[in-house]
């Protein structure tokens, strides 16, 4: 099918039959370029090799060599030097898929016109045989025009007026003593403006100081300036300056020395130089330097500029012993919006998802794309995890917000894997597949959420060894509770503790349930590790009592593979029974993703703890899918808002924190509120107004072993157990 444009590509009957010669070791491309410029009236040749083009080249007049760079044997670059040295009188237009920097730079210095980037588009390549015959054309009427003049004065002053470069003359002194026309054109200077001028006045002072000495050159012969790349300044104060793009012009410049005999002797009388505008060349240069690094639908870095400043990170973080991060990240059912919206939809909802993680971002943080709906994330310089981990759920907020497309509102989330420099991964290759592993646990529990990556993900012998070491925990009682007190925010009385598990390792230390929950999940461990937990726990509820302490409510947390135990309700009561605990002494905490895993039978077993007289909370609420649907199905006692929004709440804001919505949601439906993550005053006073009944986080107390709580329950004043914060 002919181009939309090729309307306005003038046949080449009549033209005079436009030759063209195109190279490529793809017989498939070389017979569709073949095929596209017949079509379109061009007398087409091709050649398969670069040793075959060099042959008909030297056999045979061409206007225009379409060329590829990547070929066996001789490659593009060697047939654009034999063109350049037999100085052919044709242009070149390269049709390649090796778009790095390098070799597009060595190309356009070997005299190619134009690139066009594989796989090709037809309109494109029209429009560039178009111009590159113009121009062909135009070069040789230039020259046919040169040769009918004689060699006279009249000849010196046409070419030198009619030069597209910048030429001039200085005297000894620097002072301009002659400049062409087309200074008026390239730097808004009138002829008359310059002259008696030093030539100072014109150099970017950001040039390098031998730049002066170029420019002015003394030398004569092969050692003069030749091909030097200077920045001019332009004319400011010009009334054409708004015509100009920039105050500086880029130029490749020639300059010799001039010299006069006299009693025998030479004596330097001044310098003879052209400046040839390459502002476009150069614009073009960076335009192919950015597409060789950059994802064209993004703009974000691709992966070999990813994988470039990957490499800084690494050798910095080798040099000074700092850490750093990779996050992997994975849009979840995005394939749903590009089968039923469409592509073009598509690409604009990962144009604003890469701009919303972006906006999450420090300036010194690259984002990469690699392809899909795949990012690839670069933290360099990192404290510790809990500052990961904030940017992650700063990330998955961002992308949570609706987007607004072409009338459409979609949701989306974001599955994402972290890997951490050394302790995942000592090479990029490594860092990037443990990052990669972790994503991918992120979508097999759920979606939308993050994950660290631990060894016990990669493969199975890792798996297993770390199965039978929690078996041998069990046994070696390796495991611990700590608690972290619960406080009413007004009183700042202590109202309650959660019970925390820790894993004492005798080699990895100690290690918290982000690190082993998982393998413990999978292996249905976590059953016997959750009866364990439970029976501590009333050991130490029962050593409180006997201590005289008053009465304190103690919350654990319960993973939906424990819930989907048949005998789960029945064990849990049997258990308080045992240790003649009363029921309301006692809450589980499930989170929102657990409710999902068998929706009916979660609610039999949570309404038999409830009617005995259990609470029951929901952990981190808003970061699942929130629904009034399952509050009101579930016999749910309370909501805790999860910490990543307490963490939003900062002095000054004036926009609405997700936590005020849940805040009116439990209000509504009459449950009680928990905030986490509680760091500071404000926050504390923030959840305070917001109707919080329960608060905890660093500002009371991190969670402590059990004897630790003990002590602190034990060492409190007669008028109640609280604390007495700082103001």
């Amino acid at each position: 099918m002919q181009s939309k444009n090729s309307e306005n590509i003038v046949p080449a009957e009549k033209t005079g039959q436009s030759h063209i010669l195109i190279v490529d070791d793809q017989l498939s491309l070389l017979f569709s370029l073949q095929a596209l410029l017949k079509i379109n009236g061009y007398q087409v040749e091709l050649a398969k090799s670069g040793r075959e083009a060099i042959t008909k080249l030297q056999g045979a007049d061409y206007q225009l060599l379409l060329l590829d760079l990547q070929m066996p044997g001789i490659d593009g670059l060697e047939v654009l030097e034999f063109v350049r040295q037999s100085k052919l009188d044709m242009e070149t237009i390269i049709v390649s898929g090796d778009t790095s920097f390098v070799a597009i730079k060595n190309a356009l210095r070997l005299g190619a016109y134009d690139f066009i980037r594989k796989p090709y588009n037809p309109e494109e390549v029209l429009t560039a045989v178009k111009r590159g015959i113009a121009h062909c054309r135009q070069e040789k009427q230039m020259l046919q025009t040169e040769h009918s003049l004689d060699e006279s004065e009249q000849l010196h002053r046409f070419i030198v007026n009619n030069s597209p470069d910048f030429i001039y003359m200085l005297d000894s002194q620097g002072i301009f003593t002659y400049v062409n026309d087309v200074v008026d054109e390239l730097l808004g200077y009138k002829r008359h403006e310059l002259l008696g001028r030093h030539f100072s006045s014109i150099i970017h002072p950001h040039n390098a100081a031998e730049i002066h000495n170029f420019f002015s050159e003394q030398r004569a012969g092969d050692r003069a300036t030749r091909s030097i790349e200077i920045r001019l300044l332009v004319n400011q104060s010009s009334a054409r300056v708004e015509s100009f793009d920039n105050a500086e012009l880029i130029v490749e410049l020639n300059a010799v020395g001039i010299y006069e005999e006299e009693a025998g002797k030479k004596e330097f009388v001044g310098t003879l130089g052209s400046a040839r505008d390459i502002s476009e060349r150069k614009s073009s240069e960076e335009h192919i330097s950015h597409q060789a690094y950059h994802d064209l639908l993004t703009q974000l870095p691709n992966r070999i500029l990813f994988d470039d400043r990957m490499s800084q990170t690494f050798a910095h973080a080798k040099r000074t012993g700092q850490k750093f991060a990779m996050l992997f990240m994975d849009l979840d059912r995005f394939k749903l919006i590009n089968d039923t919206l469409g592509h073009v939809m598509g690409d604009l909802v990962l144009q604003q998802v890469s701009e919303r993680i972006l906006s999450c971002l420090r300036a010194e943080d690259t984002l990469a794309r690699f392809g899909g709906d795949e990012f690839c994330l670069l933290l360099p310089n990192i404290p510790g995890k809990e500052s990961v981990a904030a940017v992650a759920e700063k990330i998955l907020k961002a992308v949570r917000q609706p987007f607004s497309i072409n009338d459409h509102e979609l949701y989306l989330s974001l599955s994402l894997g972290i890997a951490i420099y050394p302790d995942a991964g000592k090479t990029g290759e490594a860092l990037l597949h443990s990052a990669d592993v972790a994503m991918y646990h992120v979508k097999a529990t759920g979606k939308d959420n993050y994950c660290f990556y631990a060894d016990t993900m990669s493969n199975h012998s890792n798996f297993l060894s770390f199965e039978q070491d929690m078996h041998s925990a069990l046994e070696k009682k390796q495991f611990q509770v700590f608690f972290q007190p619960k406080v009413n925010p007004s009183s700042h009385m202590i109202v309650g503790m959660e019970a925390l598990l820790r894993w004492q390792h005798p080699e990895r230390g100690l290690l918290y349930p982000e690190d082993f929950i998982a393998v413990a999940e999978s292996s249905k461990l976590i059953v016997p590790i959750g009866t364990w937990i439970l029976r501590r726990v009333c050991e130490e509820v029962v050593r409180w009592q006997k201590q005289g302490l008053p009465r304190i409510k103690v919350s654990l947390n319960v993973s939906p593979v424990q819930l989907q135990q048949t005998d789960f309700a029945d064990n849990f009561i049997r258990t308080l029974q045992e240790f003649k605990l009363q029921a309301d002494l006692f809450e589980i905490e499930i989170t929102e993703h657990g409710l999902y895993k068998g929706e009916q039978e979660l609610v039999k077993k949570l309404r038999e703890l409830s009617a005995f007289g259990v609470s029951v909370t929901i952990d981190g609420f808003g970061r699942g899918h929130s629904s009034l649907s399952y509050l009101q199905n579930f016999p749910v006692n309370s909501l805790k808002i999860d910490r990543s929004f307490v963490r939003e709440i900062e002095e000054g804001q004036k926009q609405t924190c997700i936590a005020d919505g849940i805040a009116m949601m439990a209000k509504g439906l009459k449950l009680n509120v928990v905030g986490s993550g509680v760091e500071n005053l404000y926050q504390l006073d923030y959840l305070r107004n917001l109707g919080c009944n329960e608060v905890q986080g660093y500002l009371y107390s991190e969670a402590i072993s059990a004897q630790e709580t003990l002590d602190l329950l034990e060492n409190q004043p007669s008028e109640g157990l609280h604390f007495k914060l700082v103001h």
